[in-house]
Order: C-alpha cells, then sequence, then structure tokens
C-alpha cells in the first residue's frame, strides 16, 4: 500500500484562516500532500491586525510533535510562529532525534506589522532551532534580526544577507524580498550549490495575508514530495504567485485579505 506524502506544520493558529496553521493545511492540500499540524500559539487576528497570543504550554507542543512523528511517515516539517523562548527549546529538543527535513519560517512580523514574538524567542530560535534547518525563509525585517544587521535596501542586498546568515549557521537561506517593492518580487536562495534568485512579476494587490506562512508550507510540501530543495523553492514561488494573482479578484474581510490556496482547483 502507497502512503501519502506527510508535512507537518509546527506552527500558531490564526482564526480567520488566512495564515498559520490554517494556511499551511490548504497549502499542503493544494499541493496533493497530508498536512498535519502541531499548535504552539492561539491568536486573536484577523486581516486587519492580531491583538492576542495565548501560547501554548511547551510539554504539550512537544507532545503534539512526539505524538504525529512517533505515527505519521513525515516527509518535511515546517515551522512558523513560535510564541516562547520554552517552546522552541521543547522543539528543538524533540526534531534533535529526528532525521526529518525542517523548513523554518522565522515568524516574528505579521503583514499587519504587528510584532508576534519577544526578543528572547527570537534568541532560541537563532541558537537553537537554526542549527537543526534544512533551510529557514525570513523576509527582509526577520533576516536583519537574526543575522543582527542592519536590512536590507534593495533586491542587490539579498545575496549578502543570505550568505550573513549562513555563516551564522544555517545550512540554506532563501530570503524574501517581498518588502523591497519594484516590479519583480525578488527571492535569494544561499546553499552549498551556491546562490540562486528566483524573480517573479509583483502582483498589485492588498491581500497579501499569509504570504510567508504560504511559500514555506508550499517549500516543506515539496520535500516532502521528493523534491530537491532548489525544486522545492521554485515551485513554492510558482504556487504563491498564482495564489496572489487569484487573491487579487478575490475579497474576504477588510483588511489585508488571504492569498488564494485553492487557486489551482479553481482551473
Amino acid at each position: 500500500m502507497n502512503s501519502l506524502p506527510v508535512m507537518l506544520s509546527i506552527a500558531g493558529s490564526d482564526p480567520s484562516g488566512g495564515a498559520g496553521i490554517q494556511a499551511d493545511l490548504k497549502t499542503a492540500g493544494a499541493l496533493g500532500v497530508y498536512g498535519a499540524a502541531a499548535l504552539t500559539a492561539l491568536t486573536v487576528q484577523n486581516t486587519r491586525g492580531v491583538t492576542g497570543i495565548h501560547a501554548v504550554p511547551p510539554s504539550f507542543v512537544a507532545d503534539q510533535v512526539r505524538a504525529v512523528l512517533d505515527d505519521l511517515d513525515v516527509g518535511a516539517i515546517k515551522i512558523g510562529m513560535l510564541g516562547t523562548a520554552d517552546v522552541v527549546g521543547a522543539i528543538a529538543e524533540v526534531l534533535a532525534r529526528h532525521d526529518v527535513p525542517v523548513v523554518l519560517d522565522p515568524v516574528m512580523v505579521a503583514t499587519s506589522g504587528d510584532r508576534l514574538v519577544p526578543e528572547d524567542t527570537v534568541d532560541a530560535i537563532r541558537t537553537t532551532l537554526l542549527p537543526l534547518a534544512t533551510v529557514i525563509t525570513p523576509n527582509v525585517p526577520e533576516a536583519a534580526v537574526l543575522g543582527r544587521a542592519e536590512p536590507a535596501k534593495d533586491a542587490e542586498a539579498l545575496e549578502d544577507v543570505a550568505l550573513g546568515l549562513r555563516e551564522v549557521g544555517a545550512a540554506a537561506v532563501l530570503v524574501k524580498g517581498g518588502h523591497l517593492g519594484g516590479p519583480e518580487s525578488v527571492d535569494v536562495l544561499a546553499d552549498d550549490d551556491g546562490v540562486r534568485v528566483f524573480a517573479a512579476p509583483r502582483i498589485d494587490t492588498p491581500n497579501t495575508h499569509g504570504t510567508g506562512c504560504t511559500l514555506s508550507s508550499a517549500i516543506a510540501s515539496g520535500i516532502a514530495l521528493g523534491m530537491p530543495l532548489r525544486d522545492a523553492v521554485a515551485m513554492a514561488k510558482d504556487f504563491l504567485t498564482g495564489a496572489l494573482r487569484s487573491g487579487a479578484d478575490r475579497s474576504v474581510g477588510h483588511g489585508h485579505g488571504p492569498v488564494d490556496h485553492l487557486w489551482r482547483q479553481r482551473g
């Protein structure tokens, strides 16, 4: 009997459905991957912003992850929002005992601009989880925090940022340039094979809620499907571009609406 490819998302919950666990599961399903989930935090948020965060106890987060890894044949893990430093430590302890590819999306700032995690959590991510990751996928502000450097000002600077984070200890780094503006959305991957640039036309839309979650979970889904990292990134970039383009024509909520995770199914 053939088993389904499985992607495990370890992330926070977005009750409005556009980001976090909800976005990850939608993405996995759209790409033909079975999505499992371990909750790290509950949030009070919608398309207008985040107004509350309730962290799940670290031991309970770790128990969720163990329960999935002990039973399901997980092909890749995506890690998103991590509420506290203790949660980071608990997850790192579990993952250190399992040889599963990890896509770490160091979620620190929401699309709305709201800060999602305290400084000690940032430090814990940098020192304990970053070395365990197969690839990390920070945006420009997050890359600056992790690298303790000034944010990149243009697309040309993204390569230096990515290479700098590899020196910090990341095996591979995909720096997302969506914050930079311009006619193209440029992401830069630095890995053992060098540097590769992924560019796509920028979609003019306010509906960008969940873009980072969607990209990272699509990369993890690609890896779970057996793709090499660079192929998984290229596929995920194409998937997100389609979701942004379709989402530009569909309104959900009254703030930054979500991307359209089901654009392929809509034809």
